[in-house]
């Protein structure tokens, strides 16, 4: 029986989402991606944010959506919260690996979660995790890092692990779930589909819908399996809904 989120009393105005994991090549700009596009497909209202200055893959496949933005320097890190201050909307961003020490810096010395909860801004750490024990100690310190002041959903990336059992008998999956995290499965999709898709700089959307790139980058055979993929992560999505 798959878990469900629990209950907010009051959906937050605003929600900031941090897309990371720490660990480099776990597929955070991945999610980061599927999340705006799920926004775009529903017509929510967002900004995207893309701190990874070595890929900015964000800023690539959603570039008229996003902004770039420096954690070394704390008055852009701000334009994250202003966001979602000065706006009713979704703020997503895209953390780049051993971003933890900038963010968390940026976080304690603005008491950046504090001002959130006044302001009615709903904060997300997305944990993005392979299977190995890296992850799953990068997890532990995020959650002893900020503890019940924020939520977490916690995303088990089949595409980089296919036994994830050293997390679900761990301790650290019951102090998640007991501060009421969302674990959610990413499948896995075709390899060689989602090279094309990062060779073409391509949104999701339009490497499974657009004409343009065909047979020139996709075969149909690829849009209908990334089709496919991008529906069974709605559905993953869908449950999560009040959060997002």
């Amino acid at each position: 029986m798959r878990e469900t989120p629990p209950a907010a009393m009051m959906a937050p105005m605003s929600t900031i989402h941090f897309i990371g994991g720490e660990k480099g090549g776990v597929g955070k700009s991945v999610v980061a991606r599927l999340l705006c596009q799920r926004f775009i497909d529903r017509s929510v209202p967002f900004r995207a944010f893309d701190a990874d200055e070595s890929h900015g893959a964000l800023a690539r496949h959603y570039r008229d959506f996003t902004t770039a933005v420096d954690l070394a320097d704390q008055a852009s890190a701000d334009e994250i919260l202003n966001a979602a201050l000065d706006e009713e909307q979704r703020v997503v961003v895209d953390l780049p690996a051993q971003s933890d020490r900038l963010l968390s810096t940026w976080i304690a010395e603005a008491a950046v979660l504090d001002l959130a909860m006044e302001s009615d801004v709903g904060v997300v750490f997305w944990h993005v995790m392979d299977d190995g024990k890296p992850s799953l100690q990068l997890l532990e310190r995020l959650l002893q890092q900020h503890g019940g002041r924020a939520r977490y959903c916690i995303v088990k990336n089949h595409g980089r692990g296919t036994d994830f059992s050293l997390f679900d008998l761990s301790p650290v999956a019951a102090t998640a779930r007991a501060l009421g995290a969302w674990i959610l499965e990413l499948p896995a999709l075709f390899p060689a589909a989602m090279h094309k898709i990062d060779r073409a700089d391509a949104s999701f959307w339009a490497a499974a819908n657009n004409p343009a790139f065909g047979d020139g980058a996709f075969s149909r055979i690829d849009q209908q399996r990334i089709k496919v993929w991008l529906r069974s992560i709605n559905q993953e999505f869908d449950r999560l809904e009040e959060w997002l």
